[in-house]
């Protein structure tokens, strides 16, 4: 797994699963698993935006982007690839 993968598996962890080791893989939707809510989305795009230095824009609010680990690996690759070239 990529270092943003693990930042982005710890973030979760501690935010939304209180520190619990609770087994989820990389594909699994965040919200149909129940470990984020609506608010969860909005405080993980602040962690992405104030973390990699990006802006989410309105239209990229989709689960496409933003509704598991694999997902929000390439977003955040294709919002900020010298970050991606890094880790």
């Amino acid at each position: 797994m990529s270092d943003i993968g693990k930042s982005l598996r710890e973030f979760i962890k501690e935010n939304f699963l209180f520190g619990a080791d609770d087994a989820f893989s990389d594909s699994d939707s965040l919200l149909e698993q129940g470990i984020i809510d609506s608010t969860g989305v909005l405080e993980l795009i602040m962690h992405l935006e104030s973390t990699y230095e990006i802006s989410v824009e309105d239209s990229e609010l989709l689960p496409e982007n933003l509704d598991s680990i694999d997902n929000l690996k390439r977003f955040v690759a294709g919002k900020c690839p010298q970050t991606v070239a890094a880790s």
